[in-house]
C-alpha cells in the first residue's frame, strides 16, 4: 500500500513514511493509491468482531509496512476498557464505542468516553502509540505542531504527554473554546507540552500550521510532524467506528445506514466517505454544520467559499467554528476522479482566498453519487434539540451532537437507520447545557475542579514567525 498526494507532485510513500508528517511536500494531503475493498464475506466475518479485532482487520489493509504482530499489539494497547471508561457510568465500556438508541431507527454513537471526553480520543490515542513506536524504531524525535478549535488539542496532548521523543506545540484561538476545554489543555504541566494561544480564530491557527509545514527547510531542520486531521493515520483510525456502528444497528449486510456527522474540518465525515469507498453499506453521509456553514453551502450549491476570520462566528458549538475545511480536499480528489492537476487548480484559488464552483462541467452533479447531503443548525436549534432529547429520552447531549441530530433528523432517509456521531460529553459545554436544561452537566470523577488548576501557556500574534520562534526555543528540550 502506497500513499500519494492529492496534488500529484510528491513521491508515493509507505504508511510509516507519511505517519509522522502532515502535508505532503507539494502542499497536498496523502491518500491511499487505491482503497482496499471489503467483500460481503469480509463484512460477514467482521460483524462478530470486537473493537480491537475490527480495528486490526481494517488497519491491516491500510498499513503493510509495520509487522502485523506489532500492529496488533499497538491496537490492543490502545483500545482498552480502561482507556475508554472516563465517560458515562451507564456505558458498556467493553464495546469501546457503544450505541445509544433513542428510537427504533435513531441512534447516537458514543465516541466520547476517552480521556478527554471527545471523539478525537478515538484516533489520537492510537496515534500516540504509533508515533512512539515509529520514533523508537527510527531512533529519532519529533516536534508536533497542531491547531485546535476545541477538542483536538487536548486529545493530542493527553495522547502524547510523556511520550519518548515527542514534543507538542498546540495552537488554539484566544476566544471560542469553553472554559473546560481551555483548562484541559492549559493546565497540563508536562515538559513536552507547549500551549500557544493565538490572537485570532481557529482558521488563523490552521493557516500557521500549514505555513510552517510548507516551509520545507524549517520542517526538516526542526523535525516537524502533525496530529491534526490532515494526518492520514488519524483519518484511518476514525474509519473503524463507522464499521462498528454499522454492525451494531443492522442485522445483516443487505441493510444500509445513514450517518449524521457534526462537521467543521471535514475529517470525521471524510472517514465515513473512506469507509463507504472501502465497501461499508452507507446510504447517506449527512454533513451537519453550525452557523459556520461553508460545507453546507457547498453540498447545497456546488460552491466552496471559505471565509476569513471576520466572517467566522463564535458559536455555542465552538469545535465547529471553522470556515476552511482542511480535509475537504481529500473528498474533492476522489470526486475529480483523482485528477491532481484539477485539485491543484482548485486549491490555488482557495489559497488566494477565493471560492470555486463545481457546477460548470457538471462535477457537482456527481456529488450525490457519493451519498453526501447537508444542513445547518443555529444556537436556538441546538438548545431546542438538547432540551427535547433530555425530555423525551433522558439523554443529555452536547451542542455539537445536537447540531448533528437536528440536521440528521431533517435529512435522513425514511426507513433507514440513522446514526448520529457524538462529538463530546456535555460536561465540556456547561453554559449551553445550563441554558437548555437549567442545570449543570455532571462531570466524570476527578475533573470537578479542572478550571482552578494552574495554567501554562504563551500568547502570540497570528504570525507564523512568532510560532516558529517558540518551536526553535524548545525543539531540543
Amino acid at each position: 500500500m502506497k500513499y500519494i498526494s492529492t496534488r500529484g507532485n510528491a513521491p508515493a510513500l509507505a504508511f510509516s513514511e507519511i505517519l509522522l508528517g502532515g502535508l505532503a511536500p507539494d502542499g497536498g494531503l496523502y491518500m491511499p493509491e487505491a482503497y482496499p475493498r471489503f467483500t460481503a464475506q469480509d463484512l460477514d466475518a467482521m460483524r462478530a468482531m470486537d473493537y480491537r479485532q475490527l480495528a486490526f482487520a481494517i488497519l491491516s489493509r491500510l498499513v503493510d509496512d509495520i509487522p502485523q504482530a506489532d500492529l496488533k499489539a499497538l491496537v490492543d494497547k490502545t483500545y482498552t476498557t480502561e482507556a475508554y471508561s472516563h465517560g458515562r457510568a451507564d456505558s458498556d465500556f467493553s464495546q469501546i464505542t457503544p450505541v445509544r438508541t433513542l428510537t427504533q431507527d435513531v441512534h447516537i454513537l458514543e465516541l466520547s468516553n476517552g480521556p478527554t471526553l471527545a471523539f478525537k480520543d478515538m484516533a489520537m490515542q492510537l496515534l500516540g502509540n504509533l508515533f512512539e513506536y515509529a520514533l523508537d524504531k527510527a531512533g529519532r524525535d519529533i516536534n508536533i505542531l497542531g491547531a485546535t478549535s476545541g477538542d483536538t488539542g487536548s486529545a493530542a496532548e493527553y495522547a502524547m504527554r510523556g511520550k519518548k521523543g515527542v514534543r507538542v506545540f498546540m495552537l488554539s484561538p484566544v476566544e471560542g473554546m469553553t472554559a473546560f476545554q481551555q483548562a484541559q489543555m492549559y493546565s497540563l504541566q508536562d515538559a513536552n507540552i507547549h500551549n500557544i494561544v493565538v490572537r485570532g480564530v481557529f482558521d488563523d491557527c490552521q493557516d500557521i500550521v500549514k505555513a510552517v509545514s510548507n516551509d520545507l527547510e524549517f520542517k526538516h531542520r526542526y523535525r516537524i510532524g502533525a496530529v491534526n486531521s490532515i494526518n492520514w493515520a488519524r483519518v484511518a483510525a476514525q474509519v473503524i467506528y463507522y464499521f462498528k456502528a454499522y454492525f451494531a444497528v443492522t442485522g445483516d449486510n443487505a441493510q444500509q445506514v445513514d450517518f449524521s456527522v457534526p462537521s467543521g474540518n471535514f475529517g470525521n465525515v471524510c472517514a465515513g466517505h473512506i469507509a463507504r469507498m472501502m465497501g461499508l453499506p452507507i446510504h447517506r453521509l449527512i454533513v451537519a454544520t453550525n452557523e459556520n456553514d461553508v460545507l453546507d453551502e457547498f453540498f447545497r450549491t456546488g460552491v466552496y467559499r471559505p471565509r476569513g476570520a471576520a466572517q467566522t462566528w463564535h458559536t455555542s458549538s465552538p469545535s465547529m467554528d471553522i470556515s476552511k475545511a482542511s480535509n475537504f480536499e481529500r473528498f474533492i480528489f476522489d470526486l475529480t476522479g483523482r485528477d491532481a492537476a484539477q485539485v491543484r487548480q482548485l486549491w490555488s484559488a482557495v489559497d488566494r482566498g477565493d471560492a470555486f464552483d463545481l457546477n460548470p462541467g457538471g462535477l457537482f452533479g456527481q456529488v450525490q453519487g457519493y451519498g453526501f447531503v447537508s444542513g445547518s443548525s443555529s444556537h436556538a436549534n441546538r438548545i431546542e434539540t438538547i432540551c427535547r432529547v433530555w425530555q423525551d429520552h433522558g439523554v443529555m447531549i452536547d451542542p455539537h451532537t445536537a447540531d448533528g441530530l437536528k440536521v440528521g433528523l431533517e435529512q435522513r432517509t425514511p426507513g433507514v437507520p440513522l446514526v448520529c456521531l457524538e462529538t463530546a460529553l456535555p460536561a465540556k459545554f456547561a453554559d449551553a447545557i445550563q441554558e437548555a436544561l437549567g442545570r449543570a452537566p455532571e462531570r466524570p470523577h476527578g475533573l470537578e475542579n479542572l478550571e482552578s488548576l494552574p495554567r501554562r501557556f504563551e500568547v502570540v500574534d497570528a504570525q507564523a514567525d512568532a510560532v516558529k520562534g517558540i518551536v526553535v526555543a524548545h525543539a531540543n528540550d
